[in-house]
């Protein structure tokens, strides 16, 4: 899944001369809690955050700082054909709300972590009527042997998870669009693997 298939397009930004003033009344405006900051070319040259605002807790202090002297400069961006798995680490790892996204460095868009959240939930199918089945996978036959059992089931995989935290034999959790699951276990069962639990 690609950045560009869930950014926001065509972001609102903020001049680098504005006022946070301005800042703030654009965030509350569209309801916002980023905005890329460029110049009089519009180049990305920054990136202004609701948290950045914060610190500037009277409207009589904001009057007159512009936004260049607050913002975040070189803000950590991402390209629009890079995952929607790259642009997660980074969001984790540095901790932030949102990125920039460019493209030959022009701003086309931004992705937050709202976004990123609608699709990790649309990937594992969490919004449609499904059936999940958590299973201690046999080694002998792996994840490939449950996932061809399935198929021949006539089950339909919307997505496969593996539990994080250390355990000598860790359980996989397979999501399937809704179908009769009970002929799935057996097989499963029959071959060795060990079905923990099925919700539906």
């Amino acid at each position: 899944m690609k950045i560009k298939n869930w950014m926001q397009a065509e972001p609102v930004t903020i001049d680098r001369l504005a006022l946070l003033q301005d800042a703030a009344a654009l965030m509350k405006k569209y309801g916002f809690r980023h905005l890329p900051v460029v110049d009089e070319e519009e180049n990305l040259v920054g990136f202004i955050t609701e948290s950045d605002l914060r610190q500037f807790s009277f409207p009589s202090m904001v009057e007159d700082i512009p936004v260049h002297q607050v913002m975040v400069i070189n803000p950590i961006t991402i390209n629009p054909n890079a995952s929607i798995e790259k642009a997660a680490r980074l969001i984790h790892d540095y901790k932030i709300g949102g990125l920039p996204v460019l493209d030959k460095k022009k701003l086309v868009g931004i992705i937050t972590l709202s976004d990123i959240l609608a699709a990790f939930i649309e990937m594992m199918g969490l919004l449609k009527k499904s059936t999940r089945i958590d299973v201690i996978v046999n080694k002998k036959g792996g994840v490939e042997d449950v996932s061809r059992i399935i198929r021949e089931n006539k089950g339909e995989i919307i997505s496969v998870a593996q539990e994080s935290h250390s355990s000598r034999r860790k359980v996989h959790y397979f999501r399937l669009d809704k179908c009769d699951v009970l002929p799935i276990v057996k097989a499963l069962e029959k071959n060795g693997h060990k079905v923990v639990s099925v919700m539906e």
